[in-house]
């Protein structure tokens, strides 16, 4: 059998429904925001029933759960990638600032701004994510050790530059 006509495995159809699901989580939370984010609107945009929905996520919290630590994952991927090649290469602070002005200007910010409201006030939300935003910190903390390093600065002055600069970012101040 060629490569085009080889059946999918069970585990690799149920892994494309469940990035589909996340995907579509992603896209309303950015698109319509949380409170109007259901579970039979995430089904219709991934093009899948409802039961294919609740059987790989239980609730609609679940979803948003791992479609948010999916993002996140995603995101920090990337930003170790970009640290990495920042320290091979070289580059400038405002390289770090654009790169992560274009990864704020993208939907990762506007889903954040969605979740973090929901997760001040659920405890079982905020305890889920609590890991994976600890995780996205730790790469961004990686770029801005990496620029430290290079242009021998304290890294704790360097840190502090990096959160006033994330906190400009997202409008705090």
């Amino acid at each position: 059998m060629s490569g085009a006509g080889k059946r999918r495995s069970q585990k690799e159809r149920s892994a494309e429904t469940s990035a589909r699901l996340m995907n579509a989580t992603i896209d309303l939370l950015h698109d319509l925001g949380l409170a109007r984010t259901t579970t039979p609107e995430i089904a219709r945009v991934a093009g899948v029933s409802r039961g294919a929905l609740t059987h790989h996520f239980a609730s609609r919290e679940a979803i948003i759960t791992a479609s948010v630590a999916d993002l996140l994952g995603k995101s920090t991927r990337d930003l170790h990638r970009f640290a990495e090649d920042f320290v091979e290469r070289g580059g400038s602070s405002d390289e770090i600032v654009d790169y992560i002005w274009h990864m704020m200007d993208d939907r990762l910010f506007y889903v954040t701004m969605e979740y973090l409201p929901e997760a001040r006030h659920n405890p079982a939300f905020r305890g889920d994510l609590i890991p994976l935003v600890k995780e996205f910190h730790a790469g961004l903390d990686a770029i801005w050790t990496a620029l430290a390093a290079r242009a021998g600065t304290d890294p704790d002055h360097t840190r502090t530059v990096m959160n006033a600069t994330m906190c400009l970012f997202r409008g705090m101040i």
